[in-house]
This record gives C-alpha cells, structure tokens and sequence, in this order.
C-alpha cells in the first residue's frame, strides 16, 4: 500500500475510532493482548530473523538488547495492553466548565488527536505499546519501524489486525510501513496532510532527521544522558545500590545511567566501594582528575564522554564541590531526560529537584523508574523530553488534544 493510500485509510479509521465506546475499546485491547500470548511463537520466530541479521551486521550488544523478544517481554506487551484498559477513558473528559456573563456555557473537552505517526528503531515491544495508547484514546496510528526489526513488528501488527477485525473494528486503526527504504521515511515525514502529529523514538540521529526535516508538528522523545548525583551527605550504601540498578540493570534504554556526579568531600571513600560493586559487571569507569586521584586506573574522561549516551557498561565521572556546581554540570551535559541526586539533606535536594532541567528529576531513586508502566500509565508512547504538549513519560492523556463546545440560547455579538 502506498503512502497516500495509508494516509487516507488513516483519516477515514480515525473518525471511526472516535465514536466507540470504551467497552467497545477495552474488548479489543483485551482480545489484542490474548492474542499476543497466543501467537507468540509466530513472533518470536519472526525476531529470531531479526536478531540474526542484527548479530550478522555486527549490531551492538545494547541495541540487540533491545531488539530482542523472549516470552517475557511479549508476556509485558501483553500486560501494557490490560493496564491500559484498566486506565480509565479520558476522551470526552470535561476538563473545564464555566458560564459566561452572557449566559453561553463552555466546555473544554478532550479529544484524540487523529492520526499519529512514529517512527522507531529496533524496539519491537513499542509496535503493541503505540498501538494500545493511540487505540485507547481513539486515535488512528501509522507506524515506521527500522529496518532492523521489520520481521518483528510485520508479525506484531498481523496479530494486533486479527485482534480488531475479531471485533468488527477497522483494520486501518494500525498500520505499519514495510517498505524500508529511507526516501519512504523521508515521505512519510511529509505528510502533513493525513497525519496530525509525528513522534519519532529512537537515537539522536534518528530525532534530528525527524525534528529538522517533518512537516509535520512533532513531539520530540530523546535520548537519555541520565546522571546520578552522589551529594556529601548521601547515604553509601544506598547510593551504591542506586547507580548498580540505573547502570546495569538494562543498558540499552534511554533512562539508564550514563554519568556519575560525585560530591569531593566523599569521593575517597565512595568512589573504591563503587566500582567494587560496578566490576560485578565489568562496567569500565572514565573519569576526571578528581576521580582519578582516588581511582588511578580510571580511563581519562574526555569532554565528549560527559555528553554520551553510552547505552553500554561505561560510566563517565566528574567530581564537584557543591550541589549548585553539580546542578550546572548537568545542565551543561544532559538531554533533559531523567536525573537523579543522593542525599540525606532535604535542603540540597529541593534545591536540585527544583533547578535541574529535565523532564524527571529523582531524590534517592534509581532514574530506570522513568517509565509509563512504572509511572501506572500503562505502556507508553515515548519518553518527551521538550516542555510543549507533553513531558516525560506520555501514557494516554498526552495523546490528546482538546476542543470547546459552547451552548447557548440564542446570544449574538453586538
């Protein structure tokens, strides 16, 4: 099928999408996520070609990790798909109501937006989570995966269209592109006559080419050089166990560790028990001169690894002397994505969680909890990580617009 035929499928599924009722909705978010269980050996078989044409090109560990699909993960999709039915349906909410002195009544309304596009690399598990969140809130969606997991996502959406044709609802509601061929991106990122908003997942690369080139209105979900900030009053222990989880946990998503900020006061002491803890995993550590002093056989850091996305066992260290010189590191270097301070002095870390720029900012949390299942909003479309429409992580609310709807008995403008 051809864009232009896509974009016209989406249009006309859209406005079906938006008169069904939510048990209407929540029947087929169920049958979608049975089905998912069901036919997983399909699926995995299809990611299994994935995952071998990933190891043959040579696809690095962290976004094999990615990649990959067990029956776990499909057994969570499954899981994001009944969580989001559990959610309640916010289209139609009356978010605000108020008369005017002419006596006209004005509702503020939520809606869907329409048709959304994404576009993503390698993660297969973002095809059933776009889907159930666009679905939910009524929205039609038209989906670009890389070239990398086209086998996955061709397999996922096959089921996800079972799941809606068994309960008489358009097919047209997903739709992914399976020609991967960059120009086809390229046009798809045009089409601003079909598609009401474009939001793209992935690496910087990937953003950048949607942010500059869309004519399309986009939603901007980034890359995660997510810091963890050991203030001189943390806890140790705790501190320890913090940076372990958000470096090692998972190191090929975007709300993983990639930078350690450490108070100097403490570094001769913390810095040893860390990287005791971090060689459990082979973690390799680059630090600054500070660091350095008190871990000789650190890596140098250089000015490039304060601002890196690793997505890999490497940690970069600075060492500072105040919670306000920390601040101004991190402002520096992050990408406004999820960062995180120790400490036991509550002063410090208002005056962190206040002034830190970033869409989620934690106080003795690892920064992996930035995640729409974690956050309770089910599966999620992305991580926002620009102020305007949405920010963080977007679960059904932030795929929706609003409009006004005025009742009156008669009143004209004089």
């Amino acid at each position: 099928m051809d864009l232009t035929t896509m974009g016209q499928s989406a249009v006309a599924a859209k406005y079906s999408l938006q008169v069904l009722s939510t048990e209407e909705k929540n029947r087929a978010l169920m049958t979608a996520a049975a089905k998912l269980v069901e036919k997983q050996e399909d699926i995995l078989k299809a990611n299994e070609v994935d995952i071998k044409n990933g190891e043959k090109n040579g696809m690095h560990q962290g976004l094999l990790d990615r990649l990959r699909l067990n029956e776990v993960r499909i057994e969570a999709m499954a899981e994001g798909l009944r969580q989001i039915v559990d959610i309640p349906d916010c289209i139609g909410e009356v978010m605000e109501r108020f008369e005017r002195p002419n006596g006209m009544q004005i509702e503020k309304k939520r809606v869907p937006l329409g048709v959304i596009g994404i576009i993503y690399e390698s993660r297969p598990n973002v095809t059933a989570d776009a889907f159930g969140l666009c679905f939910k809130t009524g929205n039609a969606v038209i989906l670009k995966g890389g070239s990398d997991a086209i086998h996955s996502n061709i397999a996922i959406v096959k089921v996800l269209k079972e799941a809606l044709a068994e309960c008489g609802i358009t097919e047209n509601a997903i739709q992914l592109i399976e020609d991967t061929d960059r120009a086809v991106t390229a046009a798809f990122m045009k089409m601003n006559e079909y598609v009401d908003v474009l939001i793209p997942r992935g690496g910087a690369g990937l953003i950048q080419s949607v942010v500059e080139n869309s004519t399309i209105p986009v939603i901007e979900t980034g890359t995660g050089n997510c810091h963890v900030y050991v203030d001189e009053a943390a806890d140790m222990d705790m501190a320890v166990n913090i940076i372990f989880n958000a470096k090692t946990q998972r190191i090929g998503v975007c709300n993983a560790c990639e930078s350690l900020v450490v108070h100097r006061k403490i570094a001769e002491d913390f810095l040893p028990k860390l990287k005791e803890a971090l060689s459990a995993k082979n973690v390799e550590l680059r630090g600054d001169e500070g660091v350095r002093a008190v871990l000789s056989d650190c890596i140098p850091a250089t000015e490039d690894d304060f601002g890196k996305e690793y997505l890999d066992y490497i940690l970069s260290m600075k060492t500072v002397d105040s919670v306000e010189e920390a601040i101004a590191h991190i402002n520096k270097y992050n990408t406004k994505h999820s960062e995180c301070i120790v400490t036991e002095d509550a002063e410090a870390a208002e005056q962190f969680l206040n002034q830190v720029d970033a869409a989620c900012v934690y106080w003795n949390v690892s920064t992996r909890f930035t995640d729409g299942f974690e956050f309770g909003f089910g599966a999620e479309i992305g991580i926002s990580t620009q102020k305007l429409h949405a920010r963080g992580p977007m679960g059904l609310k932030e795929l929706t617009s609003y409009k006004y709807a005025i009742t009156g008995n008669g009143q004209v403008r004089g």
